[in-house]
């Protein structure tokens, strides 16, 4: 599948690796990647523009001019809207998929 169909992508910035999924306009899951800190810009700049999503922790307002600069529309979402999607050892729904979801309702 082509990261041309990408238009919408949710990553979420926990420790190292980060990860990140994309979404094409049906919302279905066209990519899954877990990316390095020093990988994710790179990744993400071969991507045409879209609308992503990840949650505001100390790192993402940088991370977020960065990516501001090849294009993209960047997200942060509170971490009060993140948390329901963290489970402690089971997790229902992926945390970088939750924020996807947020972004875009």
């Amino acid at each position: 599948m082509s990261h041309t169909n990408i238009v919408t992508i949710g990553i979420d910035l926990g420790k190292n690796p980060f990860h990140v999924m994309g979404f094409d306009a049906t919302g279905a899951i066209i990519l899954r990647k877990k990316r390095l800190r020093n990988q994710l810009e790179l990744s993400v700049a071969n991507v045409p523009p879209c609308l992503i999503g990840m949650d505001g922790c100390a790192g993402a307002h940088h991370l977020a001019r960065k990516l501001e600069k090849f294009g993209h529309q960047v997200r942060l979402l509170p971490a009060q809207y993140v948390k329901p999607y963290r489970a402690p050892r089971r997790r229902v729904l992926p945390v970088e998929e939750g924020s996807t979801q947020r972004v875009v309702d």
